[in-house]
């Protein structure tokens, strides 16, 4: 089998769709490329990194089912952790913390040629944000 139709993005469901935008979007600099409904409020958003990747956030309800038929909620903090590449991860920390964002990690240099940190995404996941050496 081949991979090569496959392109593949992460769908994190989320108990506050507009406080998980507000962190993606606003903070990470992630672009808005499509809501779903398109009128009022969303249940579903897509976004992306002008430098590539990108992800989805979808609202998550108490008895929701996804099309998977299993569970939306309780959603698990520990199983879920995404990289996001910057070009200085020092002002980048500095300047998510002034916005309130847990720190988990502040930025260290890695053996491997990486200055990595973590910080929580509004729902306590861990959120990696690294730059080359």
């Amino acid at each position: 089998m081949t991979t090569s139709y496959f392109n593949a993005f992460p769908i994190i469901y989320t108990e506050d769709l507009e406080r998980a935008l507000a962190f993606y979007r606003d903070l990470l600099g992630f672009r808005q490329t499509f809501q779903f409904p398109a009128d009022g409020d969303a249940v579903f958003v897509s976004l992306e990194l002008e430098g590539g990747g990108g992800l989805a956030l979808a609202a998550a309800a108490d008895g929701q089912t996804g099309a998977h038929g299993r569970a939306m909620r309780p959603l698990e903090t520990g199983s879920f952790e995404m990289c996001v590449y910057t070009t200085d991860v020092d002002s980048a920390i500095t300047g998510l913390s002034a916005h309130g964002v847990e720190v988990l990690v502040q930025p260290v240099d890695q053996p491997w040629g990486e200055r990595m940190a973590y910080v929580a995404d509004p729902d306590g996941r861990p959120i990696m944000i690294c730059a080359r050496l």
